[in-house]
């Protein structure tokens, strides 16, 4: 989520699920047992997936790598172009 190279409208997804699981309207309604919650979970998983499917896979390679070898976050580093450049002001 902190991926500044992954749209913001993508990571609009599992924070939309959560407020669909927080939210008193539901496809089915809590109040059944076992089956109002399932809802939710299924909701939170789909969402949760999409998420990760529609990342690029760079992205979600370099941060399971990362996962898997504890590491703490940092940000993808950039594999394009890089343009160094001095400013000069003339006064």
């Amino acid at each position: 989520m902190r991926e500044p190279e992954v749209s913001t409208l993508l990571k609009a997804v599992p924070i939309l699920a959560a407020l669909y699981v927080v939210s008193p309207l539901d496809f089915i309604p809590d109040v059944l047992p076992i089956v109002g919650q399932l809802d939710d979970l299924g909701i939170l998983l789909l969402a949760l997936e999409a998420f990760v499917k529609l990342s690029p896979s760079r992205i979600v390679a370099y941060h399971q790598s990362a996962i898997e070898e504890r590491r703490r976050f940092s940000r993808m580093p950039h594999d394009g172009p890089i343009i160094d450049a001095q400013f000069r002001r003339e006064n």
